[in-house]
């Protein structure tokens, strides 16, 4: 079974930045596409970064040019680099982990972007 954990969330001022971490257990990490979604209150999920298996990467447009997703095979690990934070990326990011039919997730970690 899959086990997501995900950390490095906390408070930053904005135009700050944060690095939140997601380590995957008990799967094949290299042949998943991993992706950082976020939840702020009141809204949806979106889709905010995506890797693949063949380390191509994407962004929603919002945080295009702010933020850099990467991943360590070696260290079964994504990361979300995110840089020049405004208070409009406050939000519990979650890590998914996507494979054929199957999605897991992790139980989020928080990012507050405020002075």
């Amino acid at each position: 079974q899959v086990q997501i954990a995900e950390s490095g969330g906390g408070l930053v001022q904005p135009g700050g930045s944060l690095t939140l971490s997601c380590v995957v257990s008990g799967g094949i990490f290299r042949f998943y596409r991993m992706s950082w979604y976020r939840q702020a209150p009141g809204k949806q999920r979106e889709l905010v970064a995506t890797v693949t298996k063949d380390d191509s990467t994407s962004y929603t447009d919002s945080v295009q040019g702010r933020f850099i997703v990467s991943r360590d095979v070696s260290k079964n690990t994504m990361y979300l680099l995110m840089n020049n934070l405004k208070s409009e990326d406050t939000a519990v990011y979650y890590c998914n982990a996507h494979l054929g039919l199957t999605d897991s997730w992790g139980q989020g970690t928080q990012v507050t972007v405020s002075s």
